[in-house]
């Protein structure tokens, strides 16, 4: 049985961007908050290192403005950098204002103020945290605010499987006009109709092999956007987390980068230190800098890690600073005061995603994208550190004085179509998808990784077009599952990734390539973007 739906703003993600966004809205619409699977599994609740903003008096806006475009590598836009820095003290008061507590420290005078940790690509300490579990302490008293909003609906467990659009109802002019939706508990698909929708979806590093981000992170909403037709940029640019815990018989969880800020040292087995001869700035150099010395280090040596040193520090000052990381890795037996931690690589951060302006609209009218689903001109072609949880809250606010603006003049959701069944069956064969799954991120990981080759990125391609039929045959015979909509986002995700990829004749940024080892400055660097005018996605009977 399908039933439907309506709100005036559907959001699609229960992250930070998302549960900002919808708690903005809450006091005059009525807001449903679709969650893929239960409300904490989101990468805002992962995050450790904080978020940044000027409060240090030695530090200012404009150095925070210099260090995110030199991070950036040429690729930021100035003026979004500009408004989502000049925005990071008021993000922190509102966060406070819902009740997000945040380390504090006293001062010489007997003052309590807050305590900032500093990170890579920063010139001064500005990164606001909450011990080493910011994320989660942010994303617990938003859930908690939301629960409590009566008119906000959290539904768990529902996951998107198309955008429907005004153009595939038949419509004349562009406009969203709601989706179709797994709810997996049920074993039901819903129709959800909204004036407005928001993804937040977050990012795409699960397109990889090796990943700091929870196992949700398949790229659904750019996917979704992509199929329903906005412009995506950039998505060459994903970002390596340089030191993601290595351990056979654990599952991997990122090793703050506010540790190097606290003097950890990058060694190798032997106990030497490497990042002298990659960057003046040492462990401190942007994350790209850091992730590809690793790299070289791990191949010119052929060993499985390096290690990351911070015994040196009192273990009082360890216990304090990373709680949570200390007592990860003591489960482990591995106790960080006495021993190196052993760290490589892994997929963190998608910088690119579906184009947005400065109020978070997407190309489709009522259709908006904030927080790592959106590439805002923000990041360029590298983020810098603790950036991504400011950018979330300020363009959640962008598209809450917008939405506020419009939302009166829109008319009311309209009834949808039902999802069509008629033509599919259970499947027989579930072991495709898992097959299929580990397949993709195998193939990203060898060949679309850190260090990329134009013969790399082709063997890629050529793998990605078998899968891709593959997998459109198996969508279009079989039920829906949670498992098929995520390996479907996926495989378009790949796609874009590898096809900005082919297009950058250079490296710059988080994009790195061995037939292109140096930028190219011969002329001003420009975005990739792609548009799905030259894209034709199999035929789909369903919708």
């Amino acid at each position: 049985m399908q039933s439907q739906q309506n709100y005036d703003v559907l959001i699609i993600g229960s992250g930070g961007a998302g549960l900002s966004l919808a708690l903005k809205l809450a006091d005059k619409t009525r807001v449903g908050v679709l969650s893929k699977f239960a409300l904490t599994e989101g990468s805002t609740y992962y995050a450790q290192g904080g978020i940044s903003a000027v409060f240090d008096e030695q530090d200012s806006l404009e150095s925070h403005i210099e260090d995110t475009l030199i991070a950036g590598a040429g690729l930021c836009d100035p003026e979004i950098v500009r408004l989502t820095v000049s925005k990071g003290r008021q993000s922190i008061e509102w966060l406070r204002e819902q009740g997000v507590t945040f380390t504090e420290e006293q001062t010489a005078n007997g003052t309590r103020q807050l305590h900032l940790n500093r990170e890579g690509g920063h010139s001064h300490r500005r990164i606001v945290h909450t011990a080493d579990a910011t994320g989660k302490a942010v994303s617990l008293s938003l859930i908690e605010r939301a629960q409590e909003h009566p008119n906000i609906d959290l539904l768990e467990y529902h996951n998107v499987i198309e955008l429907i659009t005004a153009k595939k109802l038949g419509e004349p002019k562009q406009a969203i006009r709601g989706a179709y939706v797994l709810d997996a508990k049920a074993g039901q698909i819903k129709s959800i109709a909204a004036k407005i929708i928001v993804l937040a979806t977050g990012g795409a590093s699960k397109v990889y092999l090796y990943s700091t981000n929870p196992h949700i992170s398949t790229g659904d909403g750019i996917a979704l956007a992509w199929r329903a037709g906005c412009r995506v940029s950039n998505m060459e640019f994903m970002q390596f987390h340089p030191t993601c815990l290595y351990h056979p018989s654990a599952r991997s969880f990122l090793i703050s980068e506010a540790v190097r800020g606290e003097g950890a040292r990058l060694i190798l087995p032997d106990g030497s230190p490497f990042m002298q001869k990659y960057d003046e700035r040492l462990e401190l150099a942007p994350r790209d800098i850091v992730a590809r010395a690793i790299d070289s280090e791990i191949k010119k040596h052929g060993i499985d890690c390096v290690y990351l040193d911070i015994s040196h520090k009192p273990k009082e000052f360890i216990e304090q600073h990373f709680p949570n990381i200390y007592r990860q890795c003591l489960a482990l037996d591995i106790d960080i005061s006495k021993q190196p931690i052993p760290v490589v690589p892994a997929a963190h951060y998608t910088c690119g995603g579906i184009v947005t302006d400065s109020h978070a609209h997407t190309d489709i009218p009522g259709l908006y994208a904030v927080g790592e689903v959106a590439c805002t001109g923000l990041h360029g072609a590298n983020r810098m550190a603790s950036n991504s949880l400011l950018e979330c809250l300020v363009f959640a606010e962008r598209a809450n004085e917008d939405i506020r603006r419009i939302i009166d003049s829109l008319p009311a959701p309209v009834m949808l179509p039902t999802w069509d069944e008629s033509q599919v069956s259970d499947s027989d064969e579930e072991v495709v998808i898992a097959h299929n799954w580990d397949e993709l991120r195998r193939f990203m990981w060898d060949y679309v990784g850190i260090v990329r080759t134009t013969k790399r990125l082709s063997r890629a391609m050529h793998r990605l077009n078998l899968l891709k039929e593959e997998i459109a045959e198996y969508y279009g015979s079989f039920r829906v599952s949670s498992d098929l909509l995520e390996l479907r986002n996926l495989v378009t995700v790949a796609e874009l990734i590898i096809r900005c990829a082919q297009q950058r004749k250079e490296s710059r940024g988080l994009h790195y390539t061995r037939d292109y080892p140096q930028p190219d400055d011969s002329h001003p660097p420009q975005n990739t973007v792609l548009t799905p005018d030259s894209y034709h996605s199999p035929p789909n009977h369903r919708t």
